[in-house]
């Protein structure tokens, strides 16, 4: 099961190329930022959808030659967005995670070398990676709802605060 059967170029080999220049240079362009001080948070926002644009292409890529469950992969980040416009909670920040940041190098790898066709068992090497991916996004959800704020007028147990002039809480 590979997505370059052809073994001495054309359009899947160009794929590959540009997809690993690709991802060489995001490696880069982060420590260029922190190095030349251009760090900003609109910068690492752009970032981090040009990566998830990039695991979505890859894992439809990949989707071709394993089945439609690897677009999972490639749709958790748009899918988590979508969850955060009906669960205010999940519009904070996590704090930051070498965890997490490895854990979306082993996506784009993993999607990379099957695109490819360099790895065995791709089925099963692109489940645990996308198992992985699982475990990263719960395991912020449930920073995030562990940490989150309290509604407008409730205390953390999501009781009413007492306010002045608030007959209810006399």
């Amino acid at each position: 099961m590979t997505c370059d059967s052809r073994a001495g170029g054309g359009p899947g080999t160009a794929f590959v190329a540009i997809t690993v220049v690709a991802l060489v240079l995001d490696g880069v362009d982060g420590r260029v930022a922190r190095r030349t001080g251009t760090v900003s948070r609109l910068g690492a926002r752009f970032d981090m959808e040009v990566d998830a644009f990039l695991i979505l292409v890859l894992s439809v890529r990949v989707a071709a030659a394993v089945g439609a469950w690897v677009l999972a992969i490639g749709a958790m980040r748009y899918a988590f967005g979508a969850a955060a416009r009906v669960v205010p909670w999940l519009r904070a920040a996590p704090p930051p995670s070498l965890a997490r940041k490895a854990v979306a190098v082993v996506q784009a790898v993993v999607l990379l070398v099957v695109a490819a066709g360099i790895v065995p068992y791709a089925p099963f090497v692109v489940a645990v990676a996308l198992g992985l991916l699982v475990w990263s996004f719960g395991r912020d959800a449930v920073w995030l709802a562990l940490h989150r704020e309290p509604p407008e007028g409730r205390d953390a147990h999501g009781t009413r605060s007492p306010r002045i002039l608030d007959p209810v809480a006399r």
